[in-house]
């Protein structure tokens, strides 16, 4: 009994952290399994037959792809424009003083501690009332969707940086480097891991958003919106080929940095 003992103390910690990753993959898996399933009904959310006809016809639900498509573009375009403002938004909040960066800070946290609805009514009367004669549609999701993620940005490069040692810096420049080849060869292959994980933690939010685009969409259909309103008639079991597509793109994305990163070190070493 002690040997097992020791065996489950040693242990213990593993199992409790295979269990919460198994709590918290459980419903990837049950969209994994339903983008192959045959329903026999419309309405049915069970596993019925094995199919491959919802992979090799994913637009077959009309509008489905236009609707991804739709949320890719504004995806990429607003991971784009909030990850190059919020970027440099956190190197002048951490490299520089300046009247009002207290407050400036504390206005940084507003948007991410709103509640969505709150801040989805704040800019539809935003739109409404300025200017654009309530003509909502991708730009007003495309600039709403970059709002929002800019708080992210903003914090999560700000912890990149504010973890830095600057004493790289300043030995580059003692070595007669510019400050242009410093911030390419030294500042920036340091950050990047930072932006790298705020643009992809900006896509997936804007990818991923209902609340804030469905107050300021009009009539265009984002992949979100296609969901929730194909929930009222139907499940079409296409829409978890879609699902179960962006997570196996993410995971590419994640285990190639982590092998990039491990070669780096190898070659380091």
């Amino acid at each position: 009994m002690t040997n097992i003992g020791r065996w489950i103390g040693r242990h213990l910690i593993l199992f409790i952290g295979l269990l919460v990753l198994l709590y918290l993959f459980a419903p990837i898996f049950v969209v994994i399994l339903m983008s192959f399933n045959a329903p026999k009904s419309k309405l049915s959310y069970q596993f019925d037959g094995f199919t491959l006809h919802n992979w090799t016809h994913p637009c077959q639900p009309f509008g489905l792809c236009d609707a991804v498509s739709t949320s890719l573009r504004i995806g990429l375009v607003a991971t784009v424009i909030a990850t190059a403002l919020g970027t440099l938004m956190a190197f002048a909040m951490v490299r520089h003083r300046f009247r009002g960066r207290a407050a400036t800070n504390l206005f940084i946290f507003l948007p991410m501690a709103s509640p969505e609805i709150v801040l989805g009514s704040s800019l539809l009367a935003l739109f409404v009332s300025g200017g654009l004669g309530g003509q909502l549609g991708f730009w007003t999701i495309l600039i709403a969707h970059v709002m929002f993620c800019l708080s992210f940005v903003v914090v999560t490069v700000k912890a990149r940086l504010s973890g830095m040692d600057t004493r790289l810096e300043q030995a580059a420049m003692d070595l007669y480097a510019t400050e242009w080849q410093t911030f390419w060869r030294i500042t920036f292959p340091l950050v990047f891991p930072g932006i790298l994980a705020a643009a992809l933690l900006s896509f997936s939010l804007s990818f991923d958003d209902f609340i804030i685009t469905n107050l300021n969409a009009g009539r265009t259909v984002t992949f979100p919106m296609f969901v929730w309103g194909s929930a009222q008639r139907d499940i079409p079991p296409q829409i978890n080929v879609v699902g179960t597509a962006m997570f196996l793109l993410a995971l590419v994305l994640v285990l190639g940095g982590e092998l990039a990163r491990r070669r780096r070190a190898s070659r380091a070493h």
